[in-house]
């Protein structure tokens, strides 16, 4: 992503977050505990959804840009943890999803919002990160998705994705990421489908839910 992309996004993102999407985060992240990796953080925005139980914590982020917010966020978020006199321990790290710096069965837990929309290969992402859960481990995903049930949304997704991911970092309108979750092997027990609002209608489809690695 372009660094004035990278620095407007929470701004950008900022009336969207507030009509729900921080809640959305917020609720999936609750229940969260162990060692947890979230793949693709941006700029940190579910840094502070975390609970107290997660004791470490782990964000990958390649793009250098969103990474040298992140930092900053993160930053700020160890020394309030540390004044709150908590011990979750918080790490970044440069690694593509396909291919994580970890031994199978690392982790409790993994976190992907808004971002299996613009890896290249989302099957191939999600078995790696399906590698690196332990067995039972939890998938929390919140992600936009192909308008599968408004024919004409669709379409205007269709001719808009070739356009749309040269200008938002290989983002793409059209995936259909439950697919990619089952046929990584994971089981899917929670998904629910919403409207994300004061989104552009071409983003406005999203799932959101939790899988576990049999």
């Amino acid at each position: 992503m372009l660094k004035i992309g990278a620095y407007a996004y929470d701004r950008i993102m900022s009336g969207v977050e507030e009509a729900g999407l921080t809640s959305w985060r917020r609720d999936l992240l609750t229940s969260l505990a162990g060692e947890v990796i979230e793949i693709g953080a941006g700029t940190g925005s579910n840094l502070s959804l975390y609970p107290a139980d997660v004791k470490g914590l782990v964000l990958s982020e390649p793009d250098a840009h969103m990474r040298s917010r992140l930092s900053k966020a993160v930053a700020s978020r160890r020394k309030a943890i540390s004044q709150q006199g908590g011990s979750t321990t918080i790490d970044v790290i440069d690694a593509p999803c396909e291919q994580l710096p970890f031994p199978e069965g690392t982790f409790d837990a993994a976190v992907v919002t808004l971002v299996l929309c613009s890896v290249r290969d989302p099957i191939l992402a999600l078995k790696e990160i399906y590698r690196v859960l332990k067995p039972g481990g939890r998938l929390v995903y919140l992600e936009h998705v192909a308008a599968l049930d408004r024919p004409r949304r669709l379409r205007w997704q269709q001719l808009v994705e070739p356009v749309w991911k040269r200008m938002a970092g290989n983002c793409h309108l059209t995936r259909v990421t439950e697919d990619s979750i089952v046929s990584s092997g994971f089981q899917i027990v929670e998904l629910e489908r919403a409207s994300m609002r004061k989104a552009p209608p071409i983003v406005r489809p999203t799932i959101r839910g939790v899988a576990f690695r049999p």
